[in-house]
């Protein structure tokens, strides 16, 4: 019997990387490969590669420098290893990372996942492979596991895509340029992935697309489903106890999806609902499609449909001919608000989207000064919002043990990590904490009877999923 390859993914960027990883992984199992955290060992190396953060290709070529001795040295030991780049800034760049990189073996955009066999038989046999189509009838090719075990559960909680690309072409951005135009997986597709994943020992769902609230895949009744309209669905698949959903975007929200909010237990009551900015004036400029008092409106009708509801953004910071007024109006729109907490960066260019063409009126020192001002905003809310958990009896999806030996952690509903002392046997199930203490963001508490539990009127603490784009 063979000896099993051994897999190294690098991934960079938002959930949709961390997600593609996993099924990178999925794909390539069925080729001997498994995976390892020691790149020195690997005989395939993918970078999983984000256009989202600053000088993101840059990164990516200081990188295939590192990488290059790696693969030389296994070369002396007789071994042949291949380096992939993956991911959106292989979509954007393709090209010039063959002319750039010669150590690259395959270069491959985020639509042709499912073709990574086949890339790696064709770098064998014919030389180095480039693929970065957008084959948008096979866009979720990747997504068709060839047999019920090739969904793997990774614990208890699983992201799952059901929508792709992005239409807005706000000027900031690339993902259109890099994930392409908007496509959602039919309904059917999605559920059979859920149960499978529930089947494994999967509670919670994430559903994930670059603009997820677009979802409007093919329903079993032949019809477009909204996403409201879909987690009803996956809400009645057994075993199946928490649902949330990444990253969305104001425009896109429906009443369908304001019904859900207020109608399944399972949805948790989060919405990371990226702004960007509180200037009607910088959102114009952004193509943002929204005003600030649009926004707002939304939010009130979240808040309407569910009052323990709770929300985190994004926001950029130095935009293109922000002035002092601009940013006030953000301070403003953040301090009515009243976040559970944000993600905010100061303007960066990308090349090839309409703002890299516009003349930045700010200097780096401006920028950073304005950053610190809205963060120290953001964080005075988020740690209000933190502390007043304390003495509440919150209920926690426990998922691995803590770092702390005899302690487990699991996640409230608005995603705060709360750590117990209690036997593994609680993984995977929710189960009511009594807070006791709060140390940086993270809870500490203990198990308390379900009759113990008080009656809550306001949202709980969290600490904001981990993402890096905003929709």
């Amino acid at each position: 019997m063979s000896q099993p390859r051994k897999l190294h993914i690098k991934s960079y960027g938002c959930q949709m990387n961390v997600y593609d990883a996993q099924r990178m992984v999925d794909t390539l199992a069925p080729e001997g490969f498994v995976e390892t955290a020691c790149v020195d060992d690997a005989d395939l190396v993918i970078l999983n590669t984000c256009h989202i953060r600053e000088k993101a290709s840059e990164k990516v070529y200081s990188e295939l420098g590192r990488l290059r001795i790696a693969k030389d040295e296994a070369a002396r030991q007789g071994r042949r290893m291949k380096l992939v780049v993956a991911g959106c800034v292989a979509q954007a760049e393709g090209n010039e990372i063959i002319r750039r990189a010669p150590v690259v073996d395959i270069v491959v955009g985020p639509q042709s996942y499912h073709h990574l066999p086949q890339l790696l038989a064709r770098a064998t046999t014919h030389g180095r492979a480039l693929e970065t189509e957008f084959p948008v009838d096979d866009k979720f090719g990747f997504l068709a596991p060839p047999s019920r075990q090739a969904i793997r559960a990774r614990g208890v909680s699983s992201f799952v895509t059901v929508q792709e690309g992005c239409d807005k072409f706000c000027t900031f951005c690339v993902v259109p340029y890099t994930r392409g135009a908007e496509v959602s997986r039919p309904v059917a597709k999605i559920v059979d992935d859920v149960r499978r994943l529930a089947d494994n020992g999967v509670r919670e769902i994430t559903l994930i697309g670059q603009n997820v609230n677009a979802y409007h895949g093919e329903g079993p009744d032949g019809r477009p489903w909204p996403l409201g309209a879909l987690l009803g669905r996956l809400a009645e698949i057994p075993g199946i106890v928490r649902l949330r959903y990444s990253t969305s975007h104001p425009r896109d929200v429906d009443d369908t999806l304001i019904a859900a909010h207020r109608d399944l237990q399972a949805l948790m009551p989060f919405v990371h609902l990226p702004v960007q900015s509180g200037s009607d004036r910088i959102l114009r400029a952004m193509n943002r499609k929204h005003t600030s008092q649009d926004y707002r409106r939304v939010i009130d009708r979240f808040r309407d449909a569910r009052q323990d509801i709770a929300f985190s953004s994004d926001f950029i910071v130095g935009f293109p001919g922000e002035t002092e007024e601009d940013f006030a109006a953000t301070l403003a729109l953040v301090a009515q608000i009243g976040y559970a907490g944000a993600y905010s960066f100061t303007y960066s260019p990308r090349p090839g989207t309409p703002a890299a063409d516009m003349r930045e009126t700010l200097s780096a020192t401006e920028m950073d000064e304005r950053l610190v001002r809205l963060q120290e905003l953001i964080d005075s809310q988020q740690s209000a919002f933190n502390k007043a958990a304390i003495g509440t009896t919150v209920d926690v999806l426990f998922e691995r043990p803590a770092r702390n030996p005899g302690q487990i952690v699991g996640r409230t509903a608005y995603l705060q990590p709360a750590h117990v002392f209690a036997p593994p046997g609680i993984i995977g199930q929710v189960l009511p904490v009594a807070i006791e203490s709060l140390e940086r963001y993270s809870l500490l508490g203990t198990l308390a009877d379900p009759p113990l539990r008080p009656a809550l009127s306001a949202p709980l603490p969290m600490t904001p999923f981990q993402t890096d784009v905003g929709a």
